[in-house]
């Protein structure tokens, strides 16, 4: 199977969007992208590609980016017309909403699937159909569709366990209690940015980790857990969530508990409001780069539709954003 890195300039430029002041407004019904002037499209002008786009939930910030830059570019784009639909955090949702997509018989689909099992049947179903299905993020149980974006959350986990690794004393000589919070169980990334951390923390017998809980990728969730491991655990030397909202939370939690001092707090995603300015402000200790797919997801539809190969796996890369080069990475992304 091929996996193509996509050079972390082009990610910096579709995230150039967000320093450019653009409104989000969360798709709670359909949206088609805005359309340029003058009415109907002629035959001159070319063809007009329908594309939906399945969006499982948009309540969570680094989705809300995803939206924004993907509606951005759609709207540059004069052959696109691209229709989004919020499954408001429901697999049954989701379902419903591909669905229509399918009976609408759109050009292609781009979906960000909430977990694998519930959208696997359905995803086979728009591909039998014969329409081009990209599946960002998340993926799904099968390969029946027609391209993967995404971000290699097993190698992000490793990064992490590599930074965890060596602020504790690095390689062999690591000692530390770690407590780890999840972000939804049943998904993916959750499951890789575990086993990857796992990978290498594993390997320290110095290094303890504890914790087990479902953060559900949200701050007020992360708050809760460390709240109730702060009342237990009388030592704890970095906390490890899978998103930088779930790393706040609990960083809020220790604050209160007036234990903040004595713990490292590490997330994943670094949008520049949220993850890196947590960082920028001493509140998360690093935070690990997670690009949206959905530019490149909507790039390799068109591409699809007029008959151009896309390789099968499309990986976009990572970095590591600490207090160290924080406002380098925040200056590259208004260039």
């Amino acid at each position: 199977m091929v996996t193509t890195s996509v050079p972390v300039q082009r990610m910096v430029r579709a995230m150039v969007v967000l320093f450019a002041g653009l409104v989000f407004v969360t798709a709670c019904t359909e949206k088609p992208s805005p359309q340029p002037p003058g009415g109907e499209k002629t035959e001159a002008a070319g063809k007009q590609y329908v594309i939906g786009f399945s969006q499982c939930t948009t309540t969570e910030p680094w989705r809300a980016l995803f939206n924004r830059l993907l509606e951005a570019e759609a709207a540059r784009m004069p052959d696109v017309k691209l229709v989004v639909l919020d499954a408001q955090d429901r697999t049954e949702k989701q379902v419903a909403d591909m669905e229509s997509f399918i009976t609408r018989k759109m050009d292609a689909i781009l979906i960000s699937p909430k977990e694998a099992p519930g959208l696997t049947e359905v995803v086979e179903r728009a591909t039998r159909a014969g329409i081009p299905v990209i599946v960002l993020d998340r993926d799904v149980n099968t390969r029946n569709y027609a391209c993967w974006i995404g971000g290699d959350n097993l190698e992000i986990g490793r990064e992490a366990g590599r930074y965890a690794v060596e602020v504790l004393g690095g390689s062999g000589k690591a000692q530390g209690i770690i407590y780890e919070i999840w972000g939804g169980m049943a998904s993916p990334p959750a499951q890789d940015r575990h086993n990857g951390f796992h990978e290498i923390v594993g390997r320290e017998k110095g290094i303890k980790v504890e914790g087990n809980q479902d953060g559900d990728w949200k701050q007020e969730k992360g708050y809760n857990i460390m709240e109730t491991a702060l009342k237990t655990m009388p030592k704890i030397d970095l906390v490890y969530a899978h998103n930088d909202p779930m790393a706040f939370g609990a960083y809020l939690a220790a604050k209160d508990a007036k234990r903040e001092k004595d713990i490292k707090f590490v997330g994943i995603d670094a949008i520049p409001e949220e993850g890196c300015m947590w960082v920028k402000n001493g509140q998360l200790a690093a935070t690990f780069v997670y690009p949206p797919p959905g530019v490149e997801g909507l790039h390799a539809a068109l591409k699809i539709l007029k008959g151009e190969k896309v390789p099968p796996r499309i990986t976009l890369p990572t970095r590591r954003i600490t207090a160290a080069n924080v406002d380098e990475y925040l200056a590259s992304l208004k260039k």
